[in-house]
């Protein structure tokens, strides 16, 4: 389950498809909801109060290329032969009925823009699991690799983990890092720790097929949560010497 992003996300299904051992795994299907689950319109402003006017409407260009291009994870999918369906919401009855005739051990979470609930968290025998690229629990909620660079972090760590009611909380099934250059770029590193991320899932995934994972709680005691940056969250990083793009 994933966003539609044909800019970021799509660089983790690049290598995940191109890399995921065919014979190991049965890829049943992917749903995509739109990233935010708010109004085109709403989204602008998002990114706009973080980027600027000028660095939003670059991004929106690059968005709009891609499409015309058909550079989207549909098509990706579809080139591989997988059924791809778009969703309203991953807690709609109809769409966990749908997940349980499909009859699926574990469902991989995306750059998913919803939470699931108990009903879908329950589906899977092998449970969901989510891709987050933050050390967590330090790093919970939205944009970790930003707030990573923000906070003086010499590397951003990607995390996979159990999905649970609460919202990155669940046992850690593995990590992996993913250097900062002194001066460097969210954009470069959000596209770097997506491709990493997609290897890391992919050892995730074998490791629960052959019956060797092993979690690791969380201590939740040294969570924090971030939201999304604001412009002065920005200033903050360029003083680090880092750039948005």
């Amino acid at each position: 389950m994933t966003s539609d992003d044909p800019i970021y996300v799509i660089e983790f299904f690049r290598v995940f498809f191109a890399e995921l051992p065919e014979r190991a795994f049965d890829l049943k299907s992917i749903a995509i909801d739109h990233p935010f689950r708010e109004s085109k319109i709403a989204s602008f402003r998002r990114i706009a109060g973080m980027y600027g006017l000028a660095g939003a409407a670059r991004q929106v260009l690059r968005y709009a290329r891609a499409r015309l291009r058909r550079e989207t994870i549909s098509e990706l999918a579809a080139a591989q032969g997988i059924e791809v369906f778009a969703v309203s919401s991953v807690n709609d009855p109809a769409f966990i009925a749908h997940v349980r005739r499909m009859d699926v051990d574990v469902i991989a979470s995306v750059a998913a823009p919803e939470v699931f609930g108990p009903e879908l968290l329950g589906v899977p025998p092998m449970g969901c699991i989510n891709i987050h690229s933050g050390r967590l629990p330090r790093y919970r909620g939205m944009m970790p690799t930003f707030w990573q660079m923000q906070q003086g972090e010499p590397e951003v760590t990607i995390t996979v983990h159990r999905m649970v009611e609460k919202l990155d909380a669940g046992d850690v099934l593995g990590t992996r890092s993913f250097p900062l250059r002194e001066r460097d770029t969210l954009d470069r590193v959000i596209r770097g720790t997506k491709r990493e991320g997609a290897r890391l899932l992919i050892e995730v995934l074998t490791e629960l097929r052959e019956g060797r994972s092993r979690a690791t709680p969380l201590d939740m005691r040294q969570a924090s949560y971030f939201t999304f940056p604001a412009h002065a969250d920005v200033r903050a990083l360029r003083r680090r010497g880092h750039r948005l793009l």
